[in-house]
């Protein structure tokens, strides 16, 4: 299998402003933010982006940028709901060993994929707006600035379903994160013939 993904999925700003959480629709699962308020919800955004943009102006090297930005996206994300998600109907008749296996290739891949491109938002900044409740979440509402552009917004769904508050969805000037990680998965499957240990190696050795 070869090491590179078989067709472009180089980010644009949109996507790669997806990864400032480090690194998936709301309706594709059945999110209950239960207890969890807009003030816990906007807390851990402002965290997270003030901790990607840290690493971002750090100085280190990418190898060394990945490995922050993995840690991130595991802290601040519900990476296995966002994997599952991705996954799609394929998630349903897969294994424990095999889900579990994707998840961490995935998480992986999500903050090599995203932070490639980090470099060029040295100097940017996302600013905090609102929080308000959804049905099912919080949703937090903030401004990306970057250099040369215009601002934008980009909407951000937490939940505690996971037992922690945690993000499982970004939404920027309507793109979906999580619409668009399950078409680019599912598209990585069908080209795996269905075979989700196949896409997860695959994913482990996506430079």
């Amino acid at each position: 299998m070869p090491n590179d993904l078989p067709f472009d999925l180089r980010p644009s700003r949109r996507t790669v402003t997806m990864g400032l959480a480090a690194g998936v629709a709301a309706a594709l699962l059945p999110w209950r933010a239960q207890a969890l308020d807009t003030g816990t919800a906007r807390a851990l955004v402002v965290e997270a982006v003030a901790q990607v943009n840290r690493t971002i102006n750090s100085g280190k090297s990418e190898g060394q940028m990945y490995a922050d930005f993995e840690r991130l996206f595991a802290r601040y994300a519900d990476v296995p709901a966002i994997a599952r998600t991705a996954l799609g109907v394929a998630a349903r008749s897969a294994s424990r060993q095999e889900i579990s296996a994707f998840t961490q290739a995935y998480q992986g891949y999500i903050a090599r994929k995203y932070g490639k491109r980090f470099r060029e938002f040295i100097g940017s900044e996302i600013k905090v707006n609102d929080a308000r409740p959804m049905k099912s979440a919080v949703e937090v509402i903030s401004t990306a600035y970057l250099r040369n552009e215009n601002p934008f917004e980009v909407r951000w769904h937490v939940s505690d379903r996971s037992g922690r508050p945690a993000f499982f969805n970004i939404i920027i000037e309507g793109v979906n994160m999580l619409a668009s990680e399950r078409a680019e998965v599912g598209a990585l499957l069908d080209r795996n013939r269905g075979s989700i240990p196949a896409l997860t190696e695959q994913l482990r050795r996506a430079s």
